[in-house]
């Protein structure tokens, strides 16, 4: 279903959409009330958003929508505004899976192949992931295309994982610094890990999230509000100290390099890899050159695709330790389950487990 106030927006948004034979828009409404009415009619896998909106704009509404059908997985479509970008972020505290970027003119996204990409890229692997959780439950709507049977498997696929090593040989040293990498679902899953942090973890935190601009300066701002850290947006050769946490900038890749024998932050216009700037792969590259292998404690949130995949096999390569999270409580089990099916994870958690096992990983004696 594709909501926007903007007969002109919900068209051009439906073309794109259904230029890809595997996707089908059954509904195209005017505000959140009549998303609701809609969705009480039609069993849905995906709804695009509009934030604003008369009689019921996209916040409001998202809360009625899951109330009707708790695994429809919700995209926000907002401007590439601060006010967009934190409106955007309380839409997913409340619930939207994730948020794309919407060009401001009506000529922009006729014309911006890579909007187009985006969009969707998202509604294809959110419709396969609400497909796993029970989205087609009520029945009235069948699938277009046969779906793999390894979507539709509820159990996640087996994982071989390496046994744990023993207490003080290779990762297991107390690590001098904690990398995160997340996609989709990652500032939901990001709030949950992080607000264990805040005591007992003396490390720094460096994050990428894929995200664009701005919307990393508003992330950096709510999870200091809502998590009680010092979190702010990497600044190109600032030190990496003790006890902060460093958030990617969007359109930029974080790096960690030395200078006069202290580690600073490196922000490059290097072109993207796994499709993405900033990406997860040469932070991750970077944290190991600068702090060692076996002191870096690496962990992969929720996400499309595998980027993190390289970067990680890097760092347990050199004795780093890396965790995951696990598919069940995973938005998307892109990006994590590509690392736990390589067999390099120490552990594959669910998520309400990860911040108590890195704060206790992090705290522990050297």
């Amino acid at each position: 279903m594709v909501v926007d106030d903007s007969a002109v927006i919900r068209g051009l948004l439906t073309r794109a959409l259904e230029g890809d034979t595997e996707i089908r828009v059954v509904a195209s409404v005017g505000d959140g009330q009549m998303a609701v009415n809609a969705l009480q009619r039609n069993s849905l896998d995906v709804i695009v958003l509009d934030i604003e909106m008369p009689v019921m704009d996209g916040l409001t509404a998202i809360p009625k929508l899951l109330a009707v059908a708790p695994q429809v997985k919700i995209i926000m479509a907002s401007t590439l505004t601060l006010r967009g970008a934190d409106i955007s972020m309380r839409c997913l505290s409340a619930g939207a899976a994730d948020y794309i970027p919407k060009p401001t003119s009506t000529r922009e996204i006729g014309g911006a192949d890579a909007f187009k990409r985006e969009l969707v890229s998202k509604v294809k692997a959110l419709g396969a992931a609400a497909r796993r959780a029970g989205s087609r439950t009520r029945g009235e709507l069948r699938p277009l295309n046969p779906v793999p049977a390894a979507f539709l498997k509820r159990e996640p696929p087996p994982v071989t994982l390496r046994p744990a090593p023993a207490v003080g040989s290779v990762g297991q040293v107390k690590p001098d610094v904690i990398a995160i990498g997340s996609s989709t679902g990652g500032p939901q899953a990001l709030f949950e890990v992080l607000a264990h942090l805040k005591t007992g973890v003396t490390q720094p935190i460096l994050i990428t999230q894929h995200m664009p601009a701005t919307f990393t300066t508003i992330l950096a701002e709510h999870i200091t509000r809502q998590c009680g850290l010092n979190a702010q947006e990497a600044k190109d050769g600032e030190p990496v100290v003790p006890g902060r946490c460093y958030i990617a900038p969007g359109d930029f890749h974080m790096l960690v390099t030395q200078r006069a024998g202290a580690n600073v932050i490196s922000l490059t216009k290097d072109p993207p890899e796994n499709f993405c700037r900033p990406a997860v792969d040469p932070m991750m590259r970077s944290i190991l050159r600068a702090f060692g292998g076996r002191k870096v404690l690496a962990c992969i949130l929720t996400g499309m695709g595998q980027d993190g995949l390289k970067g990680c096999t890097e760092v347990v390569n050199a004795g780093g330790t890396l965790i995951a999270q696990d598919e069940a409580s995973s938005v998307v089990w892109g990006m994590p389950g590509a690392v736990a099916q390589a067999g390099i994870c120490s552990a594959v958690l669910p998520l309400k487990e990860i911040g108590p096992y890195i704060r206790k990983f992090a705290s522990r004696a050297a």
